[in-house]
C-alpha cells in the first residue's frame, strides 16, 4: 500500500492487521480475545488504584481529574489514528483499552509519588 496523503497513514498502519485478522476465524478470535482481556485488565488496574488512593478530597480530586484528562487525551488521539472504515468495533475496544491504561498509569505514578 502506497501512502499518497496524510489520511492514508492509518490505512497503511492497520491494513496488515485487517488482512491478518480476515485470514481465518482463529486470527479474528485471537484479536478479539486479546483486546477483551486487555480491556478487562486495564479497567481492573484503574479500579485498584482508584480504591488505593481513597476517598475524594482536595488532594485526591486533583489526581482523579488529571487521570481522566489523560484518558480523554488518549481517546482523542486514538480517534485520529485508528481507521474508521473497517474493524471499527475492534478499534473501539482498543481505544478504550488504551484510555483506561493511560488513566491507570497516571494514577499508579501519582500513588507511588504521593502515598509511599
Amino acid at each position: 500500500m502506497q501512502i499518497k496523503s496524510v489520511s492514508d497513514i492509518p490505512d497503511a498502519l492497520f491494513y496488515p492487521l485487517k488482512s491478518w485478522a480476515e485470514q481465518s476465524a482463529g486470527n479474528w478470535n485471537i484479536l478479539i480475545g486479546t483486546g477483551g482481556l486487555l480491556l478487562t485488565a486495564s479497567m481492573i488496574f484503574v479500579y485498584v488504584y482508584y480504591k488505593r488512593i481513597g476517598k475524594d478530597d482536595e488532594r485526591t480530586n486533583k489526581i482523579f481529574l488529571k487521570s481522566f484528562y489523560y484518558m480523554l487525551c488518549a481517546i482523542i488521539l486514538c480517534d485520529m489514528i485508528f481507521p474508521k472504515d473497517y474493524m471499527w468495533n475492534i478499534f473501539f475496544m482498543f481505544k478504550y483499552t488504551l484510555a483506561f491504561l493511560a488513566a491507570g498509569i497516571y494514577m499508579a505514578v501519582q500513588y507511588r509519588r504521593d502515598f509511599t
